[in-house]
């Protein structure tokens, strides 16, 4: 009988609660993704990215989306540096060429200076430009300034082919067992300029192809090869991780499960939430795993 308390005890730690459990579980990473503006189909794509990162982490995906198709997409983050306050990461996945105040650009870049992590998809590489940008900007200038948080200068592409991506770097955990792949019809992205602190994980190599006309009249075509880096990380303002893809143009290329699996574990490398052999840390997996 003198051990039926210790057994009522012993009892009494085994047993936790689910509402106990559901308290020590870790919180959802709060996501807030930007889209809007020229030539894309940010409707539909803020959609996929959100349904696809919340299968495949814990995070929770708000939106800010402008129905603006112009070049200088109306969001409302615009004049507020304190738009990602109590927010984990931001993605920029915002086309806004010719945004072009340097007292909005540093609104946007303030969260990412004070620490916020970041990850960027396609168009966001040719956002808040301005000056002689077609030309590599110069360190510490006032237009280098989006370039430098990017850790890329990229000003245009070609036409829409298909681009075979190779990762380049076997050994970050973003990549860790990703294969290779062949996208759709795609636009590749150029470099003007590789920024320090530009990590290089994949290179896109595209060809295009050209017709010319001889002088017989007739018309030959001449192939292209291009190669150029489409996925990186940097470190920003010396704290902040930042995580790229110049990929992700069609709906097709982002509902891409590949597509979304590399953007996944940018979103939690980015925030440190990434094992090195590339899985999620304990608790930020798909449904909290």
């Amino acid at each position: 009988m003198k051990k039926l308390p210790i057994l009522i005890l012993a009892a009494t730690f085994a047993f936790v609660s689910p509402a106990a459990r559901a308290a020590d579980a870790p919180k959802p990473l709060k996501v807030l993704l930007l889209t809007g503006g020229c030539c894309h189909d940010y409707k539909k794509q803020k959609d996929i990215l959100k349904a696809g990162l919340e299968a495949r982490a814990n995070v929770t995906v708000d939106l800010i989306h402008v129905d603006d198709g112009s070049t200088k997409p109306a969001l409302p983050i615009y004049g507020n540096p304190d738009y990602a306050k109590g927010y984990d990461l931001v993605i920029h996945d915002e086309c806004a060429a010719d945004i072009n105040d340097p007292a909005v650009i540093a609104g946007v870049l303030k969260p990412h200076q004070d620490g916020i992590p970041a990850v960027n998809l396609h168009c966001a590489m040719h956002c808040y430009r301005f000056g002689d940008f077609g030309k590599p900007v110069a360190a510490g200038a006032d237009n280098a300034k989006w370039y430098e948080y990017l850790g890329m200068q990229s000003t245009g592409h070609g036409p829409q082919e298909p681009i075979a991506i190779a990762f380049t770097d076997k050994a970050s955990p973003i990549t860790k067992g990703l294969e290779d792949w062949t996208t759709i019809k795609e636009e590749l992205y150029n470099n003007v300029q590789i920024m320090p602190g530009n990590v290089a994980l994949a290179k896109g190599k595209q060809v295009t192809h050209s017709k010319k006309k001889q002088a017989d009249g007739t018309e030959t075509v001449e192939d292209k090869t291009t190669e150029t880096i489409v996925v990186w990380t940097n470190l920003y303002n010396v704290k902040t991780r930042v995580f790229s893809t110049t990929i992700g143009h069609n709906n097709a290329t982002v509902e891409d499960a590949k597509y979304l699996d590399l953007v996944t574990r940018g979103v939690l490398w980015a925030t440190n939430h990434l094992n090195p052999d590339g899985t999620a840390a304990k608790g930020y997996g798909a449904g909290g795993k």
